[in-house]
């Protein structure tokens, strides 16, 4: 049995000592995701020898989001996951199914999740980039990355295509309102459903908030 308590000690004093990149992805996301993991494993009957260390360590190597390396983070963080639970003695039945639940994990790596393991690790990542939370991640990283909140002249992508490496807003459109539909998970849908719902909320007090006619 899964000594819980023991080793996600050992997981935090590991990524602890790693440091992090961006503030979109330090120690507060990754005990969300494990959370919000733990959460989707019990309704899904996915075992937690798998699913704790993979999201612990999903982020365990953080590439920055302008990066051209940025799809293969997920890969780096799998390997290097797979080795320090090798040294730690880990049990090594676990350890092909751990790596590709972290593979797995990443938007841009593209690699679809075979495992009801490696599906609750990507819904548990996933639901941090939705609803309050997932608003507040988009705006810090947008200001880390020294982006304008959003287009003067269109901030919605009405009569233009949303380019997120131009203003942070444009994001919602690449990518997080489309992220529910992603969902591998019953449970993971459900919750991407109403926290989508508060995004969407979101954007229309920002139109509200923006002038007349923004809200329509």
């Amino acid at each position: 049995m899964l000594d819980q308590d023991r080793w996600e000690d050992l997981f935090e004093r590991f990524l602890r000592d790693r440091g992090k990149i961006d503030p979109a992805h330090g120690m507060d996301h990754v005990r969300r995701v494990v959370a919000n993991a733990v959460r989707l494993a019990g309704a899904e009957s996915a075992r937690l020898e798998v699913v704790l260390p993979a999201a612990w360590l999903h982020d365990c190597v953080v590439v920055p989001k302008d990066s051209a390396d940025r799809s293969g983070a997920s890969k780096a963080a799998a390997r290097t996951a797979r080795g320090w639970l090798g040294s730690t003695g880990y049990d090594p039945a676990c350890l092909d199914e751990i790596e590709h639940a972290i593979e797995a994990h990443s938007f841009s790596a593209g690699i679809t999740p075979l495992t009801i393991e490696a599906k609750v690790v990507q819904d548990a990542d996933r639901l941090d980039s939705l609803g309050a939370i997932g608003v507040a991640r988009c705006l810090m990283l947008g200001g880390s990355l020294d982006r304008p909140l959003y287009d003067a002249e269109d901030p919605f992508c009405e009569t233009r295509a949303p380019d997120d490496s131009v203003t942070t807003i444009d994001h919602f459109y690449t990518k997080l309102l489309r992220l529910g539909e992603s969902m591998q998970t019953d449970a993971g849908r459900k919750e991407a459903v109403r926290r989508t719902e508060f995004m969407l909320a979101y954007l229309q007090e920002l139109a509200q908030e923006l002038g007349p006619g923004r809200a329509d």
